[in-house]
């Protein structure tokens, strides 16, 4: 077994899982740089977000290994978990804020969930993390009482509360408008470099992601079928990145589910119909 590599933050060797008998992930491997912003592409289903959930402990993968600085994740404990969480920070797609909790308080959560910081401390901590995002004087407000892009930089102060190593985004951009996306894209990548963060942002949104990414992994069928800087991945030559690239309706990646024929679905002695004006 190969030694872990110091300068990634996340490992995954020759990783498997799936739902029953339906694969998602077939032997994937891949590294996240430290200190860098991976991008997850790829069509819907083909694993992206599923990627973030064996990182963050979730679920358990049936076959190969996830490696977190170094660490196996198949030998960590409950508490292991635990310290292995609060080194991360999750963005959920549309944020995901408690909705009977003040800004303030949604970003002041974890802070009082995971630390005996004093309260004095703990509005200090809260206040400048909501001046990262531009929205400190928004801490009074409610959930409601805000638009979907601040509902995302509120959410993305709270990831950030416990000054986290890896900060992972779920479809940051969704929603948005092209304002509040581009804020909250130049948000990601500035907050990666001036914390030193590393981070990984699942999205389907092709410029803003390829503009602030330092690596492009796309996914499908199970498999990575491409990687690099967005340069890189802009210019394959593979049929299926190609198609993904250029939003192309046909390829690869059909419209139709894979199913039983027509004939096996409705049988193949069917009458046709016969159109208007026809004789009966």
């Amino acid at each position: 077994m190969t030694s872990a590599t110091p300068d990634n933050l996340v490992e995954i060797r020759q990783l498997s899982f799936g739902y029953g008998e339906r694969l998602i992930l077939d032997g994937i491997s891949l590294s996240i740089p430290r200190g860098k912003v991976t991008a997850l592409m790829g069509a819907s289903g083909g694993g992206k977000t599923t990627v973030l959930r064996l990182i963050g402990g979730q679920i358990t993968a049936q076959k190969g290994e996830l490696l977190l600085d170094g660490k196996n994740v198949a030998q960590f404990d409950q508490a292991g978990w635990y310290a292995a969480r609060r080194r991360m920070g999750m963005l959920f797609q549309f944020g995901a804020l408690f909705t009977d909790m003040t800004v303030f308080d949604n970003v002041a959560f974890p802070l009082r969930e995971h630390t005996d910081l004093s309260e004095s401390l703990v509005r200090d901590i809260v206040l400048m993390k909501l001046g990262a995002v531009g929205l400190r004087g928004a801490r009074d407000l409610m959930p409601s009482e805000v638009s979907g892009g601040m509902a995302r930089r509120v959410a993305l102060a709270r990831a950030m509360a416990l000054d986290p190593d890896l900060v992972m985004y779920d479809e940051p951009f969704a929603g948005l408008d092209p304002i509040s996306l581009g804020t909250a894209a130049r948000l990601i990548r500035d907050l990666n470099d001036t914390m030193g963060l590393t981070s990984i942002v699942v999205s389907h949104d092709l410029d803003e992601t390829f503009r602030i990414a330092d690596q492009v992994v796309v996914l499908a069928n199970g498999k990575i079928i491409a990687q690099g800087t967005p340069d890189e991945v802009r210019n394959s030559t593979d049929p299926l990145v190609h198609q993904f690239i250029h939003a192309l309706p046909d390829g690869p990646v059909r419209f139709h589910y894979p199913g039983p024929t027509v004939e096996q679905d409705f049988g193949a002695g069917l009458t046709p119909v016969p159109s208007r004006g026809a004789k009966r």
